[in-house]
């Protein structure tokens, strides 16, 4: 993504950058007590309306409560997918430019070996860490990394002091050995600092994370220097397990199915104010009605639901754990909170590792989805299409579409620095609530100009490509409502889908069938939104607005010539989802 000027000034933007470079300048400007720390928290495939602080009914008190502390954001956005949107979040650069112009996973014959498809964080950019390293700050990371395998690009070789990563975009919740076939066809790989290392036995992600966080906080160094702090669980990511007990405690309560869901939360959105009261929510799309299901199926999709929901519960109570770690080494005040998901939620069926199809194969592989066996370690299920959409409520589809729903991700900040209005802004008992049109580029210049630091030209010799995020820092601070003009163009690119936003106007173009991914596929022409009135993207004005599309559609073709983009060779068909 290029925030870029429209008119004349939009070319000589696309080609300079967005942000002049600038040298870090020494630690000392700032004394060590006065920098803050910053804990960035990333959960993985979280939909929109799952926390309670944004309209869900999922027991989430932790982070709705830091949430009503401080400023949640309804218009911040991501990729439509994960290792895309972590090389934005890392690097400030539109993930065309920072090497995963696609996911690696997905990479097609055409798109290789172009610069920005190299499927890691590539050279031409510095990461957070990096940065902050170099300004002073002790690094640390724990959880899902998804941008490079290799020790040369694993998270210690990128800036991180301390760092305990999965390194692929999923695993076993329980443990990569649950058998040996299924080990043999899918296997995580974990790296603590420079070393791989096996996940321990008897361990869950999420505790696994947030242990590993809190011991690296506990060490000698994060108390001698302000630390930077990556937390980036791999849940609620398929495949969906959870302890049997946090299953237990969610036992019925989505029996009246995702129509009833959604509804539910939408109106709970309106009543938190993070909705406009008139809004009109797009339907459900391509799944069947929950009447039309039998018992037996309404059961097994109920309990997938019920297994979703337990893990956003535990990933609540380990960043519970964490904060409470903070509190007592007496540091939470001086913390800026930073919470996102990486992209939509996940909406794809799936039921088996990689392109396990065959109901023989998946039981050679000793998996076991049988009701009474769902969420289990030696089981693999997502929650599929239907659920995904009510947890991406009112938006418009889910993971891996430019549409509102695949990247409109549930934000918000707390802590140091962030104004929340003295506990009450815009009729929301909690906090400020923003509507500003913000994206993930900008974490990293936010994350700099907290700490009191610059991007620098270069990077340990060579030169790095200048940020393309605004710093929100006035933004959390409650000085400033906004970081783009109306005038100002942001555009997305994967899998060949497409949009660009101007202001509240926004074109959306859709993969055609055949496309990779994708099971809702397009029709492979541009539609248009006017997100202030139709935030669900229900009302296509193409046909209405045709003068405005052509300057939208121009303005992406500008954006894709200037970024590289290399549209996927189509047809190729994926049997299962990339992680």
């Amino acid at each position: 993504m290029r925030e870029i000027a429209i008119a004349a000034a939009l070319t000589a933007s696309i080609c300079t950058g967005a942000a002049s470079a600038q040298t870090v300048p020494p630690p000392a400007a700032t004394t060590t007590a006065q920098r803050p720390n910053i804990l960035l928290i990333v959960a993985d495939d979280l939909g929109w309306s799952d926390l309670g602080a944004f309209g869900g009914n999922i027991d989430t008190p932790n982070l709705d409560k830091l949430a009503l502390a401080g400023v949640r954001f309804t218009g911040f956005h991501t990729a439509p997918t994960c290792s895309p949107t972590r090389s934005m979040l890392m690097s400030g650069v539109d993930n065309h430019e920072a090497g995963l112009g696609t996911m690696a996973e997905m990479l097609s014959p055409n798109e290789a070996g172009h610069p920005g498809y190299e499927g890691y964080l590539n050279d031409r950019v510095a990461s957070i860490a990096e940065l902050m390293q170099q300004g002073g700050y002790h690094t640390l990371m724990a959880g899902k990394w998804h941008l490079g395998l290799t020790e040369d690009r694993s998270p210690a070789a990128r800036g991180f002091d301390r760092s305990f990563a999965l390194l692929q975009g999923l695993g076993n919740h329980f443990g990569a050995d649950q058998n040996r076939a299924w080990a043999d066809v899918e296997q995580a790989r974990y790296r603590q600092d420079r070393k791989e290392v096996p996940f321990p036995k008897g361990a869950y992600s999420t505790d696994l994370f947030a242990d590993k966080l809190i011991g690296f906080l506990g060490e000698p160094a994060s108390t001698q220097k302000p630390f930077f702090a990556y937390l980036a669980f791999s849940a609620p990511h398929w495949p969906l397990q959870a302890p049997d007990a946090d299953i237990a405690k969610y036992k019925g309560r989505f029996d009246a199915g995702p129509e009833a869901l959604r509804a539910a939360r939408l109106d709970r959105q309106k009543q938190l104010g993070l909705v406009p009261a008139t809004v009109v929510a797009h339907p459900l799309v391509g799944v069947p009605a929950w009447s039309s299901l039998t018992p037996e199926q309404r059961a097994i999709e109920a309990r997938k639901m019920e297994v979703y929901a337990a893990m956003v519960d535990r990933l609540d109570r380990n960043v519970g754990r964490v904060i409470d770690a903070l509190r007592a080494s007496g540091q939470l005040d001086n913390t800026l909170i930073l919470f996102t998901a990486d992209n939509g939620p996940e909406g794809n069926a799936i039921a088996a590792p990689k392109e396990v199809t065959d109901p023989a194969a998946i039981r050679k592989l000793g998996i076991d989805n049988s009701l009474a066996n769902i969420g289990r370690g030696n089981s693999y299920v997502g929650y599929g299409f239907a659920w995904a959409q009510a947890g991406s409520a009112p938006s418009w589809l889910v993971k891996g579409y430019t549409t509102e729903g695949g990247t409109r991700t549930v934000t918000f900040a707390s802590g140091k620095g962030v104004s929340g209005n003295g506990g009450a802004g815009n009729g929301v008992t909690g906090g400020r609530v923003s509507s500003a049109l913000l994206h993930v580029t900008d974490i990293a210049p936010t994350v700099l100009a907290e700490a009191g630091l610059k991007q620098p030209a270069t990077y340990k010799g060579h030169a790095i490509l200048p940020f393309e995020g605004r710093d929100l820092s006035q933004l959390l601070a409650g000085t400033a409502d906004a970081v783009r003009t109306p005038d100002d163009l942001t555009a997305w690119e994967l899998f060949d889908g497409r949009a660009i936003r101007q202001g509240d106007w926004k074109a959306v173009y859709l993969a055609p069938a055949g496309s990779r991914y994708l099971k809702q596929k397009g029709d492979g022409r541009w539609h248009l939104f006017d997100l202030a009135k139709d935030p669900g993207e229900t009302t296509d004005l193409a046909a209405r607005e045709p003068a405005r599309l052509a300057a939208l559609t121009a303005g992406w073709n500008r954006y894709a010539a200037a970024k590289g983009v290399v549209p996927p060779a189509a047809p190729v068909v994926q049997k299962s989802p990339a992680p």
